[in-house]
């Protein structure tokens, strides 16, 4: 599958993307933690096609500034600077449909999730609040999937999906074990949706075309936005070493902070798409590029339009069956400093049109089945004002290492 959409099984019928085709991630079909140390298997329900999974990830994003406001400016998910925190603990339960058969067939996920990062991922209108910050600043629940799949036998099959559930827009994803960095890029957090609610149906057209349409409630909204379209075409090469992957989603959002004089919400149309390319030059060696424009009517104070677009680029190595290396840069543009601005607990970047680039180096090493370590070393800057080390600095390095436990 692209790696977007890689929770999404049984969705669409989609390559296995550069980044997830390497050997760094064939853990994924071997044993849990708990199976390989104590020989007990705690998939009892195999037996009737449903699995159960997840797995725990911390880390920490070293800062050698030691920001005064103990953030690393923008940069998000790891976003605490020199702090220890346990970013995901993850569980999920699934039974995918079985869309090569010729029968109908029925399937669903529920996903749930606590830690550093589920503050960055809730719905609006669900659980956006189930941790209120009283309790909790940082660590928060949410439950980013819980839908139904139903495949239908028709022509080459058709698979519909209905509920709440990860977004086909992008590249990167929330899910640790599916990305190769421990940290993120800016086009994940500020340019792209997480989650929707609504339906998506998938068709394969040929053994090389895929497409996937449907409606949703906006973005990361719990049927508070108005009603979008969202959809996706993948195209494979008959080698299987190419794919591209387009997705776009378009419709009204509603700002609940603005009104007109009549206390009438405002509604302002915004669209945006993404293209990823994954290329395997030679065998262990892939490399990914990604593309996201997006543009939102009436963002600006004074009514105008807010655009924003960039350019991710990634190039991974599979050394051996434990050992991957790989490069990140990223050109993010928020051309009018409306898409990267207040975020949670303080970490606050201005709110001024700017160019943000990030380079970055990592290693994934998975020594077991069920282990992945992943440190990494990322250099941030920006071509004006100064937007790191509590809005000081105009550049900064983390050196970042994460640890994924798969149950």
């Amino acid at each position: 599958m692209s790696v977007k959409n890689k929770m999404n099984t049984g969705l669409q019928v989609t390559l296995c993307s550069a980044l997830l085709c390497s050997p760094l991630f064939a853990h994924a079909e071997g044993e849990g933690a708990v199976e390989s140390l104590t020989g007990v298997n705690v998939n009892a329900l195999n037996d009737w096609g449903i699995e159960v999974g997840g797995w725990v990830s911390a880390g920490i994003a070293g800062n050698p500034d030691g920001p005064r406001d103990n953030f690393n400016g923008p940069v998000t998910f790891n976003d605490r600077a020199n702090e220890f925190h346990m970013n995901q603990l993850y569980g999920y339960i699934e039974r995918a449909v079985n869309t090569e058969g010729s029968n109908w067939d029925f399937g669903f996920r529920a996903d749930v999730m606590y830690g550093n990062d589920a503050r960055f991922t809730t719905q609006a209108n669900f659980d956006d609040n189930l941790v209120p910050d009283g309790t909790s600043r940082f660590y928060k629940l949410a439950f980013p999937q819980v839908y139904a799949e139903i495949f239908a036998p028709i022509g080459n099959g058709i698979t519909a999906k209905i509920g709440h559930f990860y977004t086909l827009i992008g590249n990167e994803v929330v899910t640790a074990p599916d990305n190769f960095f421990y940290s993120h890029a800016y086009t994940m957090q500020y340019g792209e949706p997480f989650t929707h609610t609504g339906a998506l149906f998938t068709y394969p057209v040929n053994k090389n075309i895929s497409v996937t349409g449907g409606v949703v409630s906006g973005w990361d909204s719990f049927f508070q936005e108005p009603a979008n379209f969202l959809g996706s075409t993948t195209y494979t090469t008959d080698n299987e070493k190419t794919s591209v992957t387009v997705a776009y989603i378009a419709g009204d959002s509603t700002l609940v902070d603005r009104s007109d004089n009549n206390g009438i919400q405002i509604q302002e149309h915004r669209s945006m798409y993404s293209i990823v390319v994954n290329h395997e030059i030679m065998e262990g060696l892939n490399y990914t590029l990604q593309h996201d424009y997006g543009t939102q009517e009436r963002a600006n104070a004074d009514g105008s339009a807010a655009v924003w677009y960039g350019i991710n680029q990634y190039l991974t190595y599979a050394v051996n069956d434990q050992v991957s290396t790989g490069l990140r840069f990223e050109w993010f543009r928020d051309e009018d400093g409306v898409r990267v601005g207040p975020l949670f607990g303080g970490n606050v970047a201005p709110s001024d049109a700017n160019h943000y680039f990030a380079l970055t180096a990592g290693v994934n090493y998975t020594p077991t089945s069920w282990l992945t370590l992943r440190p990494e070393v990322r250099y941030d800057w920006v071509d004006q004002g100064r937007v790191f080390d509590d809005a000081s600095e105009k550049d900064q390095v983390l050196i970042s290492a994460d640890a994924i436990i798969r149950f």
